[in-house]
Formats: structure tokens, sequence, C-alpha cells
């Protein structure tokens, strides 16, 4: 489990019996081949997007000279494609980044996050917020919960937060009233680029990265994510992320 949430942990200590410290040291040189392998292929990615870019602009020039009926549809599909570049960018730029950890109170941070979208008039709400101490990235755990945050107003109309310890672990719950998840779709919700209607459009619908950035980080803290269909209807993201130690003892 260990691996497959974080392949960028730090190595096991070589330790115990001959026939113990040969299969750990297997062990970490196969977590370093793999860690190699996924650096690659994100640096391959974001290369790839950031190629696009120029073969992109120059269309963007190119399309003035084009009938004004056929224009506007261009112009619509070139900023799809910049749109997509742009947040593959973003998500390998996150992947990409050394995470800088410290000690942080996840329900200051879900309150901030959920006043800030209520200034921006969404009905965001923290029916919960008990202390819940962990180690994590600032950074990408406010984008994980803005990600969630947003999911949940643009798609079920509202946002309702609790935030609790739990068998030694830190529990971010956000649900909202929108429709809700087909069963055989959660676990395609979070792939990449993945979008759950294909009727939505690129505005309303996103790139469909929001829930693959999520997992992504709550896996990267030693944590995950799951979703699952609320007895009223609508739908709940519910992450778990490991309290810190002493948080974890004094519960």
């Amino acid at each position: 489990q260990r691996l497959g949430r974080d392949p960028g942990a730090p190595p096991l200590d070589i330790r115990g019996p001959a026939e113990v410290a040969a299969a750990v040291s297997a062990f970490n040189e196969m977590q370093e081949r793999l860690r190699r392998y996924v650096e690659y292929r994100t640096t391959m990615i974001g290369a790839i997007a950031h190629d696009l870019r120029t073969p992109l602009t120059r269309l963007r020039f190119r399309i003035e000279a084009v009938p004004e009926d056929l224009r506007g549809k261009l112009a619509a599909d070139i900023d799809q494609m910049e749109a997509m570049v742009a947040a593959t960018l973003d998500f390998v730029r996150h992947a990409a980044r050394p995470r800088k950890r410290q000690r942080l109170e996840l329900a200051s941070l879900v309150e901030t996050v959920m006043d800030e979208a209520t200034e921006t008039g969404a009905d965001a709400v923290v029916e919960r917020a008990d202390r819940a101490v962990i180690d994590g990235d600032p950074l990408a755990l406010k984008r994980l919960v803005v990600n969630l945050v947003d999911n949940a107003v643009k798609f079920g109309s509202l946002a309702r937060g609790r935030v609790f310890a739990q068998d030694g672990m830190a529990i971010v719950e956000i649900d909202d009233d929108g429709p809700g998840i087909a069963p055989e779709e959660v676990e395609r919700a979070f792939e990449p680029f993945h979008r759950l209607e294909a009727s939505r459009s690129r505005d309303t619908g996103g790139i469909g990265l929001g829930l693959a950035v999520v997992r992504a980080i709550a896996r990267g803290h030693g944590g995950d994510v799951v979703l699952g269909a609320l007895p009223g209807g609508g739908l709940r993201a519910r992450v778990s992320l490991p309290l810190a130690l002493t948080a974890a003892l004094d519960g």
C-alpha cells in the first residue's frame, strides 16, 4: 500500500536477518525504478504539452484568413486545446514539485476555502470542524479542497464540508446536492481528462483533471479519496489523510 500510494516515499531501512535485508533491498530497488519511470513519464507529458503551444499559437494567427462562418468554430477548438495544454502543464508541475510539508490544522484550511468560495457567491458551508492536525504540503492540500468544493458547487449547486478525526486518520467530507455519479463511473471519474457527462461543454464540465489531481495529492500524502452517493441524493467526496503522529497519539 505504501508503494502504491507514494512511489517517492523514503526507502525502507535495511536491517534484520540476511533474508529480510535482501528482500528489503530488492523492494527499495524496485521502488527506485518505479520512481524514475513515473518521473520520466511525467517529464515527457509536460514536454509534449509545452511543445503543443507553438503550433496552437500559429493556428490562432492563421485562422484570421478563414471565412468568418468557420472562424468562430476553429477559435473555439483552439481555445479548448489550449485549456487542455494549460491544465496538463499545471498537473505536471504539481506532480514534479518537491513536497514541502509542515504541520497544519486541516479544519482551518477547509474553512478558509469555504469562506473564499462564499465570497464569490457560492453556497458553501462547513458543518463540522473538529481538530485534525496533519503533516502536509499546504498549497497542495488547499488545491485538493478547492477542487472538491468547486466540483460540488459547479455540479451540485452547493458544498457542505466536515472535518474530523477517525481511527488515526483526518477525514474531510464534501457533500453536494447534485445528480451524483453512477456506480460504474466512480472509478473512471478519477482518470485524467475523463468527464462524467459527454453532454457537458468544456466551459461547464472543465478539462477533467480536478479529481485526478485530488487523488494524486491525497495518495501523495499517504491517504486516499473515495466518492459515494448520499441516501437523499447528491455526492460525497471523502478524503482520508494520516494524522500527525503526536495528534494520533493524543486522540
